[in-house]
């Protein structure tokens, strides 16, 4: 038996006025999704745990069958087992985003992506950043894009910090660091000001009509997780296909195989095609593979409501389909579509709500053929739930007949 998750982050959403009152998913033409509810299963999954945060890290591991209430320490330590930083037990690391600031005395949050930076921007701008810092307690490192990363030696955690996706359009100063040891990390984004006010990058960005970084945000901090790897817990061979740290630091985190894909970019102009691809050719030496797709969440985040319907149509055309047409080849398997949690276009953030999800299996006898095409209504009505999400893996690789037992 051969599984695949195939998951497009913040895919799910609520219904949009400008759409005829239908979630960018319900809108998009999506034939083959809709294959895999319409002839598998459907159902809902809530992947976040109560009291934890909505965010992807929680979700997607939930997905993978770990109960985060158990290990979870923060997201960035998980990013920095995918950059290769090794923790030691007293190392606490950030998360680092460039963004955009607006230009007042109160500035507000005006892109947390600094207008999607790229990768060679910010390694320029994360040196001259460690060149400015007069502490070796502190290193910044360069990650994709606008995602980057600090590393606070004997550093402290105990301090509240906000996504920065989640304050769009929103004053930062309630937003800030806070805590006892919250002093050190606003430092740190206070030089951030100096060292980007007239930054080479910036001069070029912005003569190019681009947004400048304008300051790094610091969130997300935690100290190195203890978690069980994949195979020891589910006794099959896995790989992990995403463009994003996060995901392929959950992956090194669990032992799963990183599988690179050229072009996979974390944003609209990924490689779908190579992905699934990949993930085909994988599937001829793993027993699993998870497929992770960025583009959906970064349109939720931007509000944009055609971008997300394009993102959407492009997972489901260049990702499912190929790999749909693929699978057969391989044998038997099982195969999943979901979102890890919502997006929605109105909020532009992350929400706890839980998502639609289909499955479908090579054995007819696992499937409930309801011929409802996938979305968020037709997986409440559904009646089908999986609660808590991290129980799903295990009914995934094991006896589907009792996942909504």
């Amino acid at each position: 038996m051969k599984y695949i998750i195939l998951l497009a982050d913040g895919m799910a959403d609520f219904p949009v006025d400008s759409l005829d009152q239908k979630t960018p998913l319900e809108y998009a033409n999506t034939p083959n999704m809709d294959r895999i509810a319409s002839r598998g299963i459907i159902s809902l999954i809530h992947t976040i745990p109560d009291g934890l945060p909505p965010g992807s890290d929680v979700a997607n591991l939930a997905v993978l069958g770990y109960d985060s209430r158990l290990f979870y320490t923060g997201r960035a330590p998980f990013e920095a087992a995918s950059m290769g930083i090794a923790l030691s037990k007293e190392d606490v690391a950030f998360r680092c985003n460039l963004v955009t600031l607006g230009n007042s005395i109160d500035p507000v949050m005006e892109d947390f992506t600094a207008g999607h930076i790229s990768s060679q921007e910010a390694k320029q701008i994360m040196a001259d950043m460690n060149a400015a810092v007069k502490s070796d307690d502190f290193r910044f490192y360069p990650g994709v894009g606008y995602r980057n990363l600090l590393l606070w030696k004997r550093g402290k955690e105990r301090l509240k910090t906000t996504p920065p996706h989640d304050i769009t359009g929103k004053r930062i100063a309630p937003y800030l660091p806070e805590g006892e040891d919250a002093p050190a990390i606003r430092s740190l984004m206070t030089l951030s000001h100096e060292v980007l006010k007239d930054h080479p990058v910036n001069r070029e960005r912005v003569s190019k009509g681009l947004k400048p970084a304008s300051s790094i945000w610091l969130w997300g901090q935690g100290r190195a997780p203890n978690v069980q790897k994949f195979r020891d817990r589910f006794h099959i061979n896995g790989g992990m296909i995403s463009a994003v740290d996060l995901l392929n630091g959950i992956a090194v985190s669990t032992g799963l195989e990183l599988l690179k894909v050229e072009g996979a970019t974390g944003y609209t102009d990924t490689n779908y095609l190579g992905k699934a691809k990949k993930a085909l050719w994988a599937l001829e030496h793993l027993d699993f593979v998870f497929l992770h797709v960025e583009a959906t969440d970064e349109m939720g985040h931007e509000g944009n409501v055609e971008g997300k319907v394009k993102a959407i149509e492009d997972f489901d055309q260049k990702v499912v389909g190929t790999v749909l047409d693929g699978l057969p080849s391989l044998g038997e398997y099982r195969v999943a579509v979901l979102s890890d949690h919502p997006t929605p276009i109105v909020l532009k953030t992350h929400i706890s709500d839980p998502s639609p999800l289909a499955l479908l299996s090579s054995r007819s006898q696992e499937n409930q053929n309801r011929g409802i095409a996938f979305g968020e209504k037709a997986a409440r009505m559904s009646g089908n739930l999986v609660s808590p999400g991290f129980r799903f893996m295990e009914h995934f690789i094991g006896d589907l007949r009792t996942l909504f037992g």
